[in-house]
């Protein structure tokens, strides 16, 4: 079966993580991703542990089902070769800052001239209609930059958090492959490319203060920001006999379970602030402090117990070792090995979902850098003497090159 995406190619030049992320996931559903990297490849092939040098375990995990071309887009015959790969694409994303973009002379402008119907993709760190444009980004500022660090602190941390994942990242690249899935079916529709930027910081408020814009949300405001749940210096897994349980007594019926499941051992259940589900939001505090308390009587194992047979939704708290002993996980084979050609046996994860006609799925191994450059360049049309001329001048590489390196086509 081939992925839904099957016959879309997007020309990636982006590196670290936000941009990678976006095209991993559009080439797990088929596309044709073509990584166009510079002469010193992406910058977070360094990052270790690693088996060989630049192929490190972020890349490896956010770069597989795409092809690597190395190109000095400095140079103009570099310019010339990823502009030919345009001409043949339907996307072309990015994630330099737009001024570095018009600098290499790639303004959707000048990409567009080359292909109209392209889907010209940016994503970066702020608009380009504010006093922030232009300014370097990176997941942690914008996390600064939306308040998560100072929510962990309202929370109940000891000083302000970042979350420690790179979660600025990973959710404006899934809002930016919806939004060049759109654009797709304009084009498709229409016949006409289009420029899309988009920004971290403005993605990150979007998706923080869904949450958190509480009664700020009215004009004029009934109350101040934020979710009172959320901000609760309670909420976090329960500590047990022996160890954390992760458990959600929210509704009315998880809460009239919980209470005949306890019975006298939980006597505040008929407290009138408890009573209804607006009251426990708005105490919750004191609600999730008493089942702290409570929690700390029994061992994670009897919680699990309890809690299954009063139908109360619960699960045990996972560290980064146990995740990998979870049955389900086991059950549904989530963590399975691969071969890789050069990094030997890795471990993988599937693309999450189930679809009966065209299931994605990792479609290549992430690649060395320049691993398909003589491919590529040949697929756009480029002889076998120009692509040995362009190894000469350092104009594109090879993983295997040497200063004598030559290519048969």
């Amino acid at each position: 079966m081939t992925g839904p995406l099957h016959g879309l190619r997007i020309v990636d030049l982006s590196s670290v993580l936000m941009g990678p992320y976006t095209t991993q996931t559009l080439g797990d559903l088929g596309a044709d991703v073509i990584k166009v990297e510079s002469l010193e490849g992406d910058l977070v092939r360094q990052i270790g542990p690693a088996r060989n040098p630049g192929m490190g375990h972020v890349f490896l995990n956010a770069n597989r089902s795409k092809r690597s071309i190395a190109l000095d887009l400095k140079s103009k015959e570099g310019k010339d070769a990823v502009l030919k790969l345009i001409s043949k694409a339907d996307v072309f994303l990015y994630n330099m800052r737009p001024q570095a973009m018009a600098r290499l002379g790639l303004t959707y402008e000048e990409v567009s001239k080359t292909n109209p119907k392209i889907v010209y993709m940016g994503v970066f760190g702020y608009g380009e209609n504010g006093p922030y444009a232009g300014r370097p980004a990176y997941d942690d500022l914008i996390q600064g930059a939306v308040g998560l660090p100072s929510l962990a602190f309202d929370a109940g941390a000891t000083i302000p958090r970042y979350v420690p994942c790179a979660i600025s990242d990973r959710i404006t690249g899934l809002i930016a492959v919806n939004a060049i899935l759109a654009a797709i079916i304009h084009v498709k529709n229409t016949g006409k490319g289009q420029r899309i930027d988009m920004p971290m910081f403005e993605t990150m408020a979007t998706f923080v203060m869904n949450d958190h814009l509480g009664g700020q949300t009215f004009d004029p405001p009934v109350g101040k920001a934020g979710y009172v749940r959320l901000l609760s210096k309670e909420r976090r897994p329960y500590k047990t006999k022996d160890g954390f349980v992760c458990a959600m007594i929210y509704n009315d019926k998880h809460w009239a379970n919980f209470s005949k499941a306890m019975g006298a051992e939980a006597p505040f259940t008929a407290d009138p602030r408890f009573a209804t589900f607006g009251n426990r939001i708005k105490h919750s505090d004191e609600v999730l402090g008493k089942i702290s308390d409570l929690f700390m009587s029994r061992t994670t194992a009897e919680w699990m117990d309890i809690l299954d047979k009063a139908d109360i939704p619960v699960t045990p708290m996972h560290t980064l070792q146990t995740i990998f002993e979870d049955p389900h996980l086991k059950a549904v084979g989530f963590f399975h090995e691969e071969q890789h050609p050069t990094e030997g046996k890795l471990m993988r994860m599937p693309v999450a979902g189930h679809w009966s006609e065209t299931q994605p799925a990792s479609t290549r191994h992430a690649p060395r850098l320049g691993e398909q450059s003589v491919e590529i360049l040949t697929e756009a049309g480029y002889s076998e003497a120009e692509i040995n001329a362009m190894l000469a001048k350092k104009i594109t590489s090879t993983p295997a090159e040497t200063p004598d390196a030559k290519v048969e086509v």
